[in-house]
């Protein structure tokens, strides 16, 4: 399918830096060329990775400093190429997205907070492909309320012991390493939080895969008196909280880059479907109410397009938090990729159910983009939020 949209970043270029360009279309051929199974989504994702750091591409997962891609500045991550780059890779495959999504979430946390050692033995590793990261703050009783987690890292002699649960924690059986996010004693609220690197087949660490309705490693830690290093932890105790809230000012942000990339590819399919499928005589692009649902999908999505890139421009040049911009362009993006994606499958007919067609993917993979990294309803909270702190400050 060759893409009908103008390419990624030629249509505002107001957010944008030269070198941005070639972050675009290193991921653009990717994206393109990419086409593996997802049978087997474990072995996929493995593969996947390796041919990201083939590409270069997990290098924008990195800073500078520490051999990475960087946009500005060599310690930071640049946010309007990890967008663009997601907004790509979404086009192709979700799975492919989450593959390279994951480099950046599963290893932020050691940019951070790590010490040298820590950065030296895990990092290397994310560029070249050899070592797979995991971000694992969900729990089955806490999601958005990460302060209320009941996983804990009880300090005992030369380390913590895990004792707890995470869930919905993407790369679980394929990860070399975990960053767990647990509270040093039940109860003590955000204060608490402790981030540890608990690597794979660490004594006491258990993992139960599941499946979800668009298939990626993804399952269940359970922790049973697992013993982690103090040299391990990440950050001081009471640390962990705003380490997992640094890592999610970036990468909430690059979720709306996948949304786009998935609504982008249905608008695709959908104005080729439109403009070679013939009913009564014409295509059905002709018809009056098929070309409405094509001009709005495209509003839609050049509405989504400003909203993402002005929170990654945010991001990218403030020293101050930008939630609320990040919160207004992930809600945005995601829903209206559903609508789009919906107005896809009705254009496609029964075709759009079809499993195994582009259009039937896409309506699977789309929908997990208005929970992770926070809900559509979250989303709202930060946005109001926003909006009463700014009252009451030009008051």
């Amino acid at each position: 399918m060759t893409r009908t949209l103008e390419m990624t970043q030629n249509d505002c270029p107001f957010f944008f830096e030269p070198l941005h360009q070639g972050a675009a279309a290193r991921a653009q051929q990717f994206a393109e060329m990419w086409n593996r199974s997802e049978e087997n989504p474990n072995q996929t994702t493995i593969d996947a990775v390796k041919e990201l750091a083939q590409y270069e591409l997990t290098r924008y997962c990195v800073p500078e400093a520490f051999g990475g891609i960087a946009i500005g500045r060599p310690h930071a991550l640049d946010c309007r190429a990890l967008t663009l780059i997601r907004e790509n890779l979404g086009w192709s495959s979700a799975l492919l997205d989450t593959a390279f999504a994951m480099q950046g979430l599963g290893s932020y946390p050691i940019t951070l907070a790590g010490t040298n050692e820590q950065k030296g033995h895990y990092l290397p590793g994310i560029l070249d492909g050899s070592r797979l990261g995991a971000f694992a703050l969900t729990e089955p009783s806490a999601g958005s309320d990460v302060a209320s987690m009941s996983c804990i890292a009880t300090p005992v002699d030369g380390g913590y012991c895990l004792n707890g649960e995470k869930t919905f924690i993407s790369n679980a059986g394929v990860a070399s390493q975990y960053i767990v996010f647990a509270q040093t004693q039940s109860g003590s609220g955000r204060a608490g939080i402790v981030a540890i690197i608990v690597d794979a087949g660490t004594a006491g660490l258990q993992i139960e895969p599941f499946d979800v309705v668009a298939p990626h490693p993804i399952g269940t830690l359970r922790f049973n008196d697992c013993f982690v290093s103090d040299t391990q932890r990440l950050g001081a105790v009471g640390d962990g909280f705003q380490i997992a809230m640094k890592t999610l000012d970036v990468f909430r942000t690059t979720v709306g880059g996948a949304s786009l990339g998935m609504a982008r590819r249905a608008i695709d399919e959908s104005l080729e479907r439109a403009m070679t499928r013939v009913q009564f005589g014409k295509p059905i692009f002709e018809q009056q109410q098929i070309a409405a649902y094509l001009a709005e999908m495209k509003t839609m999505f050049d509405a989504s397009r400003l909203l993402v890139y002005r929170a990654a421009w945010c991001k990218d040049t403030s020293e101050q938090r930008v939630s609320s911009e990040v919160a207004v362009g992930k809600l945005f993006a995601t829903e209206s990729a559903q609508k789009i994606v919906d107005r896809a499958v009705q254009i496609h007919g029964g075709l759009g159910v079809k499993k195994g067609s582009v259009v039937e993917r896409l309506y699977r993979e789309v929908r997990a983009l208005r929970i992770y990294e926070g809900t559509s309803e979250i989303q709202k909270v930060v946005i109001a939020a926003g909006m009463k702190h700014l009252h009451q400050r030009q008051r």
